[in-house]
């Protein structure tokens, strides 16, 4: 496990699900945060010197759960030692890299994923499976929606670090569920976006609210909603309109729990800004968010020698569709894309 932040911790509560795996070494740019890391998670040896972690012939995977700023350089070295390799989102932090990174990986020879969660989530997974099975007929429409009040981390404000504002940071899964929703034989061939600075002007240069409208080459439309300023916590849906019915996932705001008390509850959900009152817990969150899918799913892969259903391909076309939205934002035009 490269990094022992966040979605490092994440990772780990997928993985412990999995059969079959073990976790031997947490790596960090931090000493202190990998030892901890380690204590936490039971992971017998921590390391700051990647190198020497790479260098390592008893690893079989190498999860990239690190700063967006950390992906290509780390990608790209673990490309050149001819390593399997999994990257969390966004692959690169503008099309160029995750093109290089795509490109070095594939070159390889060796297994590459984008993980991605929002498509390994049950619920979304169970919605494209109905409609492979003709359940809504053609799929004309998707609206897509991730909002939460901002950044848990203050480098995600950075947007020299991470590339990007709201649309950045949440669009990754809202373009991804899109194509996994249309099918990917169907690609994104234009696009439209607003974005803009509402709450965050002493925080970050980049936009904390964005809109991105995609136009796929059937002709249907995808409509994503992105915020950095909405309360109440995560809040996590998606819409799916065909020409024979509709599909609605809602993983945040429709669980199966709701409570009310006067005093702290302890975690209730990600990014949730307060834990008394009136809440909606979310049980088995790393479940119903798709990590532990998605680690089992790159697992398997690397011991089945499969390729994943999500590839560094993948994320550099999710970044390709960031980049021309970003264009389209500046321009207040529609934008072709241009893989």
């Amino acid at each position: 496990m490269l990094g022992s932040g966040f979605v490092a911790d994440f990772y780990l509560q997928g993985l412990a699900n999995v059969h079959g795996q073990e976790v031997v070494v947490n790596y960090s740019r931090s000493a202190e945060k990998a030892r901890e890391f380690a204590e936490r998670w039971n992971i017998p040896e921590h390391s700051t010197d990647l190198d020497a972690v790479i260098r390592r012939g008893d690893i079989d995977l190498f999860v990239i759960a690190l700063p967006n700023e950390e992906h290509l350089p780390v990608s790209l070295k673990l490309s050149l030692a001819k390593r399997h390799q999994v990257c969390t989102k966004p692959l690169g932090r503008n099309r160029q890299e995750g093109k290089r990174m795509w490109h070095a990986a594939h070159r390889s020879g060796q297994l590459h994923g984008y993980a991605e969660t929002e498509v390994f989530s049950p619920c979304v997974v169970k919605a494209r499976q109905m409609i492979e099975s003709g359940g809504v007929g053609r799929v004309l429409w998707v609206r897509s929606r991730e909002s939460h009040s901002g950044p848990h981390r203050p480098h995600f404000w950075d947007i020299e670090k991470t590339g990007g504002g709201a649309m950045n940071d949440l669009a990754c899964h809202c373009v991804e569920a899109a194509r996994y929703f249309f099918g990917k034989d169907n690609p994104v061939v234009e696009v439209m976006a607003w974005g803009a600075n509402l709450v965050h002007e002493e925080k970050t240069r980049g936009e904390d609210n964005a809109l991105l409208v995609m136009k796929f080459e059937s002709g249907g439309i995808a409509h994503c909603e992105l915020s950095w300023t909405t309360k109440g916590g995560l809040d996590l849906r998606n819409e799916i309109h065909g020409s024979e019915g509709s599909l609605f996932t809602d993983v945040t705001r429709a669980t199966a729990l709701s409570s009310f008390s006067t005093r702290s509850a302890g975690y209730v959900v990600e990014k949730a800004d307060l834990d008394f009152g009136w809440t909606r817990p979310l049980p088995e969150e790393a479940f119903a968010y798709g990590y532990h899918g998605e680690m089992r799913h790159f697992v398997e892969c690397v011991r089945d020698g499969v390729e994943p259903r999500e590839t560094y391909h993948d994320g550099y076309i999710v970044n390709v569709i960031l980049d021309a939205g970003y264009r389209s934002m500046g321009s207040k035009r529609w934008v072709r894309v241009q893989p």
